[in-house]
Order: C-alpha cells, then sequence, then structure tokens
C-alpha cells in the first residue's frame, strides 16, 4: 500500500498531452479537499486524493456498488446523500485516463489527467485523504500555448463551478474550458476582433476626411472625455499649442499639438518647444495624416497619436456617431 510520502514529484509534461485534450472522454471538476486543504500536497505530488473515510477502498475497486451503497447508508446519509457519493465515488474509480480532471489552487485552474487505478492510503492522518490516483504527467497551470490559467482571465461561467459543496461534479462549460486548456480563441471572441478591427479601419478613414477644425474638435472632445480639462488655447510664440490641457485628479498638465499633416521634422520642432518650456508634465502630437512614420522617443509622458492609435482613441470616447453625423 502506498503512503502519500512515498510518492514521488512532478513529471515532465507529456508531449502527448495536447493530442489527449482533442479526445477527452469526460470533464470532471474535484475540490481537493476541504477548502482545498490538500491542493498544495496534491500538486506538489502529482496526484488526486479523494476521501469518503468512512467508505471502505476494496468494494470500491471491485464495482460493487451494492456494498458500497450499504456503506453509506451505515453511515447515517440521506437518500440523496447515498446516490450523490454514489456518483462521486463511480467516478472517481472508473472514469479512465481519457478524463480530464481540473480544480482551482492558488488563483489558477490546474487541469490533469489521471492514470487508471485508485490506491488506498493508510489511515495515519485522519484528516487526509482515504485514496488517491496518480496524475500521467502532472497538474499543469498553463495552456497548451504556455500562458498562465489566472482565475482572474476565465469566465465565471466556469469559475462558479469553484462554489460547489461536494466533491466531484461535471461543468457545464466543457466547450469553453476545453479551448482554454488548448489554447484555443473562443469563436465569438475571434469574431469581434475581426469587427473591431473593420470598425477602427473605418474610423481611420473617417478621421482622415474630417477638416481641421473638426478634427480640432473631436481631438479636444477626446480628452475632455477622459477628465482632462481645457486651460486655454495659446496662439502666441515661435510655436503655437493647440490646447493647454490640465488633469485636476493628478494636478498633471499636458500639452496637445494637433496636425492634419505633418513630418516628423514638424514633429521634432514642437516636441524640442515643449522640453525647453518645461512647465507641462506631458506632450501629446495628434495627426491624422503623416507624412512618413512619425515617431517619438520611448517615455511615458511623451504620444504620439495617428492612424489605428488615434481611431481606438475616438472610438473609447465613444465618437463613433460624432464622426458618423460629419462623415455624411
Amino acid at each position: 500500500m502506498d503512503s502519500l510520502t512515498q510518492l514521488s514529484g512532478l513529471a515532465i509534461p507529456d508531449p502527448n498531452v495536447a493530442a489527449k485534450l482533442t479526445r477527452t472522454s469526460a470533464v470532471r471538476y474535484i475540490k481537493l479537499g476541504k477548502g482545498g486543504a490538500w491542493s498544495a500536497n496534491a500538486i506538489a505530488r502529482g496526484i488526486i486524493p479523494f476521501g469518503f473515510r468512512e467508505i471502505a477502498h476494496v468494494p470500491c475497486a471491485a464495482g460493487d456498488w451494492t456494498t458500497v451503497r450499504e456503506q453509506l447508508a451505515a453511515a447515517g446519509r440521506t437518500n440523496s446523500g447515498i446516490t450523490q457519493g454514489l456518483r462521486e465515488l463511480r467516478d472517481f474509480y472508473e472514469q479512465g485516463e481519457e478524463c480530464l480532471w481540473v480544480t482551482f489552487a492558488d488563483g489558477h485552474l490546474w487541469w490533469a489527467f489521471a492514470e487508471d487505478g485508485v490506491r488506498p492510503i493508510g489511515e495515519g492522518d485522519t484528516g487526509g485523504p482515504r485514496r488517491f490516483r496518480r496524475t500521467l504527467d502532472g497538474w499543469h497551470r498553463h495552456n497548451m500555448m504556455g500562458e498562465l490559467l489566472s482565475v482572474r482571465s476565465l469566465s465565471s461561467a466556469l469559475t462558479r463551478v469553484a462554489g460547489y459543496r461536494m466533491t466531484i461534479c461535471t461543468i457545464e462549460r466543457e466547450d469553453y474550458l476545453l479551448r482554454r486548456i488548448r489554447g484555443e480563441e473562443e469563436p465569438l471572441l475571434t469574431e469581434a476582433r475581426k469587427l473591431r478591427s473593420d470598425l477602427e479601419a473605418v474610423t481611420v478613414r473617417m478621421i482622415g476626411q474630417l477638416d481641421w477644425r473638426d478634427f480640432e474638435i473631436m481631438v479636444e472632445l477626446i480628452f475632455s472625455r477622459g477628465g482632462w480639462q481645457r486651460q486655454s488655447a495659446l496662439g502666441t510664440g515661435e510655436i503655437d499649442i493647440d490646447l493647454l490641457l490640465d488633469l485636476p485628479t493628478t494636478n498633471e498638465t499636458a500639452w496637445v499639438q494637433v496636425k492634419s499633416s505633418a513630418t516628423q521634422a514638424t514633429l521634432d520642432d514642437y516636441l524640442d518647444c515643449f522640453r525647453r518650456d518645461g512647465s507641462s508634465d506631458r506632450f501629446y502630437f495628434v495627426c491624422h495624416t503623416p507624412k512618413g512614420t512619425l515617431s517619438l522617443p520611448e517615455e511615458r509622458a511623451l504620444q504620439v497619436w495617428t492612424g489605428t492609435i488615434l481611431a481606438r482613441n475616438a472610438l473609447a470616447a465613444g465618437l463613433l456617431d460624432w464622426l458618423i453625423e460629419r462623415t455624411r
């Protein structure tokens, strides 16, 4: 009889796991002890532990479910409790190597496939599991693309299963779960990304048709809807500043230069003026039809908005209808 102290550590992930994920026979969520108390040990040792200490291993392994039913009744379970207990025990003993087991621990979804055969555990630890199955290649918290499966990144339609009060249950969103583990994108998300890309492309074209007056109004609307307040429009000096803004929540000020068309040399001149002035915290250069690629040094305080970036900011500010009205 194996004991938990004799179990080996995690195995190296099996390169054939990806293929196994395409032919799962079943998917089961399993709670690793009350409140996940066995999770750390189970994950470290690459096992799937299970309780039911009042139920003997031998009749379960032999498939003698009549005897198991009698033991559940003798333990004082109700009729529904007996039915529930039988279902969980049969799942744990009878699901084969193609069954995908998942659990939640340490803020992540963990998944594993288990070897056939359940191993009993001695009764030394009254608070520990009574039996376990070895995983085929350990527990995993990454998908097949190497991305962490953090709970925060998962739909609540899946994570709510962690609130299940018993131990083993099916998962309603198996299709979603398997796609996340395989690293496949949700079909609806793929469609949404395409629609967003198409909308951004159309928005770029609509912005490009604005005259300079409407373009300046649009830029001011983007900033005002983001909480920036206009101090003044400055038209004196060697180089004009189209907008001088402040953000009351952070006490920051910003120069915003708006150009329908500009070259890199024009941008460099305005940046030099901004640096020499030194009175503002941020510098924005906004241009809808640049002559060539415009770029700024990689500093948080410096931003250039052209093309898709400009379109995304306009859409985020809710200006689609505003642009449609001016494109008629």
